[in-house]
């Protein structure tokens, strides 16, 4: 038997899940650490050899044969596709590294058991197509950060009030959404519009922004950092509001997004204080995301997903560079001048290529991204363009204060080695690779999410109400609501994107 025949995307999902209650009932920090990062460890190998099984074409019903849920319940809730297939095993990545750079300092406040539980949640998530059986993983996660605070003997009430806002805006828009049409085909607006809401509300776009950065000041680093980089709301966003949402409501998603994209960008290059500045930068990022989705072209959804996936790798490298800022130096602020870089010239290094690849620097993951999310807003809407660079600018200035603010300046004095430990050191690496290999080679990934682009259009299309023909010279029925975009002509030098790079 091939062993990519087994169903690998459940054996992570169950990982995970045993994990995180095996962990719980470990007292001892240091054998808690090292259980919670062999079954982290094992979960992203799982979600590899998913990805792996879906890209050589493993058929599903092969997969199925040795499935428990196929067993249980006759179908598959969770699988990955062309959209999920590279974002599972980098959230799983994600949760890997943050384990291991965890310093030994940091043990004591960061749960393992916490993480494995929020890492089974958003792997069923990312990998879940049902509409209310998605709902109510959305809910579930918005539990743990919940029980964090409780446990830090932190403030909730702000969290607490947005989050029950977003859940119940979330049952509320798709149980209209279900009553009235039946189906998801034939939505009005008045339904999806508390979708809209929610989704706004769970990304933090103006004025529902506070509570990000009131989670990222009263959260542990690492744990603030697993919650909110991968963007469950933009998933959110493309399975349940995309396919149906009329292009008015999309455009003002997109409106609404573009603002606070521009003014998260402004707050980030004001603060003083390390993360509060990385919690706006990270609001900037997930509002861009958003506005290249509800342009409604093949490029500007290609770009937005490609920004996606390099949201996750180089934010979550920039806050994982952060954490271990704080792990040696403490809370840091931007006041004054650090001169961090002869102590720790890795962390430095990492910190200004983490930075700039999120915003688009020449050879990194995120200039492909940035690029093409540029390209398609200019040619929908050429004011959209213009406030996406002034995003990228603003983000860009941001990152350069916050490293010249951190690394030089001034001359600090410690009487113990500060520099990076070999753990910390390994995931600084991987993630440099994945940041620079994107750059370099991007045709793959952007061939990837071109495909997952046009699956996600092919289902908004499928599902437009259609008119009937007027009269006997029409020989089909005409879409009631137009497309945004033209495809381009296969002479445009845009025609496929995969080959432009």
């Amino acid at each position: 038997m091939n062993p990519l025949h087994l169903p690998w995307l459940e054996f992570a999902i169950a990982a995970a899940l045993i994990g995180s209650s095996w962990v719980s009932r470990l007292r001892e920090p240091n054998r808690a650490y090292r259980w919670g990062l062999a079954f982290t460890g094992t979960s992203f190998t799982c979600t590899v050899l998913a990805w792996l099984a879906f890209y050589v074409g493993v058929p599903s019903e092969v997969t199925e044969r040795w499935s428990v849920q196929h067993y249980l319940i006759g179908r598959s809730v969770f699988s990955v596709d062309e959209l999920t297939a590279p974002l599972v095993p980098t959230v799983a990545l994600l949760h890997f590294l943050v384990a291991l750079a965890t310093a030994r300092t940091h043990m004591r406040r960061f749960s393992c058991s916490w993480s494995l539980a929020a890492e089974f949640i958003q792997l069923a998530t990312f990998s879940c197509r049902e509409p209310w059986i998605l709902i109510g993983l959305l809910a579930s996660s918005t539990i743990l950060p919940y029980v964090e605070l409780r446990i830090r003997h932190r403030p909730t009430r702000l969290y607490v009030f947005h989050m029950a806002l977003f859940v119940g805006l979330l049952v509320l828009g798709w149980s209209a959404v279900s009553a009235s049409s039946g189906t998801t085909a034939a939505a009005p607006w008045w339904a999806t519009v508390p979708l809209v809401a929610a989704i706004l509300v769970r990304c933090g776009t103006v004025p529902a922004h506070c509570w990000v950065t009131d989670w990222f000041e009263h959260s542990s680093l690492g744990i603030a950092l697993l919650y909110v980089v991968p963007l469950s709301g933009v998933y959110a966003t493309v399975r349940l509001v995309l396919p149906i949402g009329p292009v008015w409501v999309l455009h003002t998603i997109s409106l609404v997004s573009l603002f606070t994209a521009i003014y998260a960008a402004g707050m980030a290059t004001i603060q003083r204080e390390t993360r509060r500045f990385y919690s706006f930068l990270f609001l900037s990022h997930a509002s861009l995301v958003l506005v290249g989705l509800e342009l409604l072209s093949e490029m500007s959804l290609a770009g937005s997903l490609c920004l996606w996936f390099s949201v996750l790798l180089s934010l979550g490298g920039f806050g994982l560079t952060l954490r271990t800022l704080e792990g040696r130096f403490g809370r840091l602020s931007l006041f004054d001048y650090h001169g961090l870089y002869e102590h720790s010239p890795a962390i430095a290094a990492f910190f200004l290529l983490t930075g700039l690849a999120s915003v688009g620097f020449p050879a990194t993951l995120g200039f492909v991204s940035t690029e093409l999310l540029v390209d398609s807003a200019v040619e929908t809407y050429p004011f959209v363009g213009v406030g996406v660079v002034a995003a990228a600018a603003l983000n860009g200035i941001a990152v350069v204060r916050a490293y010249f603010l951190l690394f030089t300046g001034a001359r600090h004095v410690s009487t113990v080695s500060l520099r990076i430990g070999v753990r910390e050191r390994i995931a600084i690496l991987t993630l440099s690779a994945l940041i620079l290999g994107g750059g370099l080679f991007p045709q793959p990934g952007v061939a990837t999410r071109e495909r997952a682009a046009i699956e996600v259009l092919e289902a908004r299309k499928s599902n437009r109400p259609q008119r009937l023909p007027q009269n006997a010279n029409e020989t089909r029925a005409i879409p009631d609501e137009p497309d945004v975009q033209q495809k381009p002509t296969p002479h445009h030098p845009r025609a496929s994107m995969s080959g432009g790079f």
